[in-house]
C-alpha cells in the first residue's frame, strides 16, 4: 500500500512522521475523510472548503494548492487500484519548538491514505445501537466547524460506548441538549419533520449532513434545525447518523430504548444513493 507524505508516494511502512510534529503532540492539526466512488471523491469541493475554513481558523498554512491535492488524490487511487475506499487527509502545522505557542513550526506535515470501505447493503442498512456518553461537547464551540485533530472527547465517547455493547457514543453538550454522535452527526423524524441540531450546538459541519438537508428540501419534506433534549430523542418517530464512510445509518435504540424505523429515511436513504452515482459517475 502505498501512501502520500508531502506529496510523494512512498510505503506505508515509509511513511514516517517525526516525533515532534505536533500534530503528535499536541493535535494540531486538521484531517477530512471522505468516501471514493468509482475512484472520485464524493463532494470533494465541500471537503476542501471545510479544509480551507479549518486551516484559517488554526492559521495553519496548507502545504498544496487545490489542483495538486486533486492530483494526489488521483495518483493514490491509481498506485493503490483502489478506486472505491476510504480517504483521509492529515494536515498538521508540523515540527515545531517544545511548548503550546506555534512559533517557530512547519512546513506544515501532509498524509493521504486510503482504506477499505464498508460494503453496504440497500436490501439491509445498518442499523445501530446508541449510548447516552457521560463526555459532552462545548456549546457554540468555535473550533466545531472545524475538523481538527484533536477529538478526544470523541475518541473516549466511542471507546465507552464500545465497551457497553452499543455501536455509537451520543454526545450531548454542555447545556444538556443532544449535539451529535461521536463519528456522525444526527437527525431525527418528528411529525413528518426531518430535524438536525443547529451547529450552535456544538455539532461538526459534516458535508454529509449538508448533503441531507440539501436532499430533504429537493423532495419537498420539511426541514428544521433545532435543539433537543435526550429524553425528547427517545421518542421521535425515527433517528438516523449521518457521515462520509457509512452515509445513511439508522438508530435501533437509544439507552436500550427501541426507536422504530419509519419509510422517509428509507427514502432520503435512496436519494442519496442516487445522487451518489449521478455525481461520480464516469463522463
Amino acid at each position: 500500500m502505498k501512501v502520500v507524505l508531502n506529496g510523494r508516494l512512498v510505503p506505508e511502512t515509509e511513511a514516517v512522521v517525526s516525533a515532534f510534529d505536533r500534530g503528535f503532540l499536541y493535535g494540531d492539526g486538521l484531517f477530512e475523510t471522505l468516501r471514493l466512488y468509482r475512484g472520485r471523491p464524493f463532494r470533494w469541493a465541500q471537503h476542501l472548503d471545510r479544509l480551507k475554513h479549518g486551516a484559517t481558523v488554526l492559521n495553519l498554512p496548507l502545504p498544496f494548492d487545490p489542483t495538486a491535492l486533486r492530483r494526489l488524490i488521483d495518483d493514490l487511487v491509481s498506485e493503490n487500484r483502489m478506486p472505491d475506499a476510504v480517504l483521509r487527509i492529515a494536515v498538521s502545522r508540523g515540527v515545531g519548538p517544545c511548548g503550546y505557542s506555534p512559533k517557530g513550526a512547519g512546513p506544515p506535515t501532509l498524509v493521504m491514505s486510503l482504506h477499505p470501505a464498508p460494503v453496504l447493503n440497500p436490501a439491509n442498512p445498518p442499523r445501530w445501537r446508541l449510548m447516552r456518553s457521560s463526555f459532552s461537547v462545548p456549546a457554540g464551540n468555535q473550533l466545531a466547524a472545524a475538523k481538527h485533530a484533536s477529538r478526544l472527547v470523541h475518541v473516549l465517547a466511542r471507546a465507552e460506548a464500545e465497551a457497553k455493547g452499543f455501536d455509537e457514543a451520543l454526545l450531548l453538550n454542555s447545556a444538556g441538549e443532544v449535539a451529535e454522535a461521536a463519528s456522525s452527526n444526527l437527525f431525527w423524524i418528528e411529525r413528518g419533520i426531518v430535524c438536525t441540531p443547529p451547529l450552535s450546538s456544538g455539532a461538526l459541519d459534516g458535508v454529509t449532513r449538508a448533503v441531507i438537508c440539501e436532499l430533504s428540501a429537493a423532495q419537498g419534506l420539511p426541514t428544521q434545525q433545532r435543539s433537543i433534549t435526550p429524553e425528547e430523542l427517545r421518542a421521535a418517530e425515527a433517528v438516523f447518523l449521518t457521515q462520509s464512510v457509512w452515509e445513511i445509518v439508522s438508530v435501533h435504540s437509544i439507552d436500550n430504548h427501541p426507536v422504530g424505523p419509519v419509510a422517509v429515511v428509507d427514502r432520503i436513504r435512496a436519494a442519496y444513493r442516487e445522487l451518489v452515482r449521478r455525481e461520480t459517475a464516469a463522463g
